[in-house]
């Protein structure tokens, strides 16, 4: 990402603010910041139930999984590449590194599970290239959990911008969904 990118999405984090992702010709992708600053619900519970082993929630934004299932007693720790997000993540006590997936993470290749959740297969807008670092990411038999889009002929790559209520802010970023 460049530069100053999620810094929109930092300051909506700190905020509890509406916060969206528009493409160039104005499609708005609505981003639930409120879900993300809140414990799981009882569609997040059925996700959870497949988790096994250790699990890396990649983009954990502010922890509501990672800390679900520490609570749960399940060695799990959360990435994200916004300090904020892992600031709150490790406020409300789960264990989270501020780290770009793409670089190495912590106890690369022993990872049971890794989750992409709340759209976050889009990062970095190549979904092959994202899944294959969590192939690396994760031990021989490690699973990907990750959610789609709501469309089964959804397949693309975006360039995006976030957008608040006063219109689109920070630079451009890849984004995709499937």
């Amino acid at each position: 990402m460049r530069p100053g990118s999620l810094d929109p999405y930092e300051q909506a984090l700190m905020q509890g603010t509406r916060l969206a992702m528009v493409t160039g010709n104005g499609e708005r992708i609505e981003l639930n910041v409120d879900r993300f600053l809140t414990t799981v619900d009882v569609g997040d519970r059925t996700v959870l139930e497949r988790c096994r082993g250790a699990v890396l929630d990649v983009g954990c934004g502010p922890g509501r999984f990672v800390s679900e299932l520490c609570r749960r007693g399940q060695l799990s720790l959360g990435v994200d590449a916004a300090a904020t997000a892992v600031f709150l993540a490790r406020r409300r006590g789960a264990p989270a590194v501020y780290q770009d997936v793409f670089r190495t993470v912590p106890r690369e290749g022993l990872w049971d599970t890794v989750l992409l959740m709340d759209g976050n297969i889009g990062i970095g807008g190549d979904v092959t290239r994202l899944l294959g670092r969590c192939d690396s990411i994760l031990t021989r038999r490690g699973r990907v959990i990750a959610e789609a889009a709501s469309s089964a002929s959804c397949d693309r790559v975006l360039q995006m911008r976030f957008d608040s209520d006063d219109g689109p802010v920070g630079p451009s970023f890849d984004w995709a969904e499937v």
